[in-house]
């Protein structure tokens, strides 16, 4: 398993190099959600081992939220991790980093994972239900499935 910080170092990094702006607190910890499952996509395996908690607005890393509010994110990733990740990141570059982050705050929402951390939380409320892995994994095999449909009738 991958450093989260190294993972959210990456990101950030990356989206300023891409976009051409410093990426926002809430589209960080999306882009390290969708990263999370295409890991388990690709690999069958988490790309890290922290935890998820099911917010108002999706899901969030308590560690990432501090590292951001302290701009503590390391300049430079080693070339060893981003050989690791990159084809990790790169289908999550392609498929959601041009998207707003409040887009893909409403496709977190749909997905098991957020919605189950969310079962007895009021509405407009923050939780600390962490968003279990086997969840994870299942929105995960739903997207692998998808996949392979569209592929299978060539719509890929």
């Amino acid at each position: 398993m991958e450093n989260l910080m190294s993972v959210a170092s990456y990101v950030f990094n990356r989206y300023q190099e891409t976009m051409g702006e410093k990426i926002d607190e809430m589209k960080l910890h999306k882009l390290l959600y969708f990263a999370q499952r295409e890991s388990i996509i690709q690999r069958n395996e988490p790309l890290f081992s922290e935890d998820f908690y099911g917010w108002k607005f999706g899901p969030i890393l308590k560690e990432i939220r501090s590292a951001y509010r302290d701009n503590t994110f390391l300049n430079e990733v080693d070339g060893e991790t981003v050989s690791r990740i990159k084809d990790i990141m790169d289908k999550v570059f392609e498929d959601y980093a041009s998207k707003d982050s409040w887009s893909l705050s409403r496709l977190t929402h749909g997905e098991l994972s957020w919605k189950n951390s969310r079962i007895g939380v009021p509405d407009g409320a923050n939780s600390d239900n962490p968003m279990l892995l086997d969840d994870i994994i299942k929105d995960a095999e739903r997207i692998r499935r998808r996949r392979t449909g569209l592929a299978n009738l060539g719509l890929t």
